[in-house]
């Protein structure tokens, strides 16, 4: 199959473009700025609509997977008008050009379009996000109920694993422990860490399967950060002391953060082979295969 893959060369979207090449499929590498490492190089510019249009007519693709996104939270928060851009006017447009060219599309969305006041959300829940990312990722969602079938919005949740240049929490923390460093680490923020290759697989699934509408592909496991370095630090034999217990009220950021973004992933679990991976057999996957 012919596959298009925007942010090809981020954290996840390196991973699937990697999974799709080992499966022979013919996989388009979107990039903006760094250029991915496989796949067929295209540049493509998401502030630009005509670019988007031409792209997408000239690969016609069979599937496309929409990872690229503006994700820096508090930047969201400052740059609206970008955010707003990337995160829902360019999500919008790919989708409509998916639709005339028959061709199944895959939003990947965030956890943060809730508000963390009650976490363990399914799919069906009400959004309410608090800051701007997740108001713009938001509207990229609402963006695809006008079309017909042929889309999917797979949410997701923290996301971790091996990159040449994004470093994950759980390697932030390794790094830190190992230099004796004292970190602070958020008592009160819980989420469904995500292991990349667990997401990638799930996502290649879904749209192999063609499964429509909403689902949450994210880590079987809702954890505090807290609670995460601290299997990090046992796992790797590091001085736990080091962990200095924080509370959200304390960090100083611009945007706001749901405290429970944690995601039901029951759907996921019942229809997919690939089943979402809970955090100690993820975790262990994931510190294994660090280069060391």
């Amino acid at each position: 199959m012919k596959f298009l893959v925007t942010g090809s060369a981020g954290l996840i979207g390196s991973q699937v473009v990697q999974d799709l090449t080992k499966q022979n499929h013919t996989v388009y590498s979107c990039y903006h700025d760094v250029i991915p490492e496989c796949g067929i190089i295209t540049k493509l510019d998401l502030t630009n609509p005509d670019d988007i249009k031409k792209t997408v007519n000239e690969i016609s693709p069979d599937v496309i997977i929409h990872l690229a996104a503006m994700t820096g939270v508090d930047l969201c928060e400052t740059e609206q008008d970008l955010a707003m851009t990337i995160n829902a006017k360019a999500t919008k447009i790919l989708a409509e050009q998916a639709a005339k060219n028959n061709c199944f599309f895959v939003y990947v969305s965030t956890d943060y379009v809730f508000d963390g006041k009650i976490g363990m959300k399914k799919e069906n829940d009400s959004p309410n996000p608090l800051g701007f990312y997740g108001k713009s990722k938001l509207a990229g969602e609402l963006s695809l109920n006008n079309l017909a079938s042929g889309w999917c919005i797979a949410r997701t949740s923290t996301p971790f694993g091996n990159h040449s240049t994004k470093k994950s929490f759980p390697l932030w923390v390794k790094e830190n422990l190992e230099s004796k460093k004292e970190i602070p680490v958020l008592t009160d923020q819980f989420t469904s860490p995500t292991y990349v290759p667990n997401l990638s697989k799930m996502l290649i699934e879904v749209t192999s399967k063609q499964i429509s509408g909403i689902i949450h592909l994210a880590g079987a496991t809702r954890i505090s950060r807290y609670d995460l370095a601290q299997l990090v630090a046992e796992k790797l034999h590091l001085e736990k002391k080091l962990l200095s217990p924080t509370k959200i009220d304390n960090m100083n950021w611009k945007a706001q953060r749901p405290m429970d973004s944690s995601l039901d992933v029951s759907y996921a679990a019942e229809i997919l082979d690939e089943k979402p991976q809970e955090i100690q057999q993820s975790l262990e996957l994931f510190l294994s295969n660090l280069d060391t």
